[in-house]
């Protein structure tokens, strides 16, 4: 992979850390580092901001590396899409089954409740490993705002400069673990109340 080194060696010929880079290029010091040890790859847009840092050509920098990166990243958009179905889908899964349980346990059936628990719990789990992988994913390539993420997952240029991502980058990742984890319990909570309501909604006009 020739396109790290080269990252690697005109950023030190110019005296950059990894921090400056990042800084003059819109991206963080995490995907720089994945760059230059071949983890992931720049897309175009960060290929000409590289280039022009740099005064090399973009030709210069990716020579010999053109098909590698082209396989590398239709690689990623195939695995994040995939992930992000099944995280979807079993994320609707658990919508649904809490409706269910929740709707069972107002109408007493106390013995079937247990296995639609069950079910939901597994859902949850399936969301939840989808949903860790997909963050390890946009981590690798600086994916900060659902706009990157679409574009991303089309395959399209990922524009990163924007007040949008600045703001979403400078989060504490404390802080979007506890939105994430809001959203779940909130998902749980809504899909509760559908099922009490339903249930309650079904005795009064039986």
């Amino acid at each position: 992979m020739e396109l790290g080194s080269h990252i690697k060696e005109h950023r030190k010929e110019l005296g950059l850390s990894q921090d400056d880079l990042a800084e003059r290029i819109y991206v963080s010091r995490q995907t720089i580092s994945n760059w230059e040890c071949g983890r992931t790859y720049p897309d175009v847009q960060s290929l000409l901001l590289l280039s022009n840092v740099f005064g090399a050509t973009v030709d210069s920098l990716i020579k010999g590396d053109v098909e590698t990166m082209a396989q590398v990243m239709d690689a990623a958009v195939k695995k994040y899409n995939n992930l992000s179905t099944v995280a979807v889908v079993s994320a609707a899964a658990f919508l649904l089954l809490g409706i269910w349980g929740a709707f069972q346990y107002e109408w007493g059936w106390g013995e079937h409740t247990i296995p639609t628990v069950v079910f939901a719990l597994a859902s949850l789990f399936v969301m939840l490993i989808a949903f860790a992988n997909l963050e390890r994913l946009k981590k690798q390539h600086d994916l900060a705002t659902y706009r990157e993420v679409l574009a991303f997952s089309r395959g399209e240029h990922v524009d990163r400069d924007t007040p949008a991502g600045q703001h979403a980058r400078e989060m504490k990742p404390w802080k979007k673990g506890v939105i994430n984890s809001l959203k779940i319990i909130l998902g749980a909570a809504v899909g509760g109340a559908i099922g009490i309501g339903i249930g309650m909604l079904i005795k009064m006009l039986a």
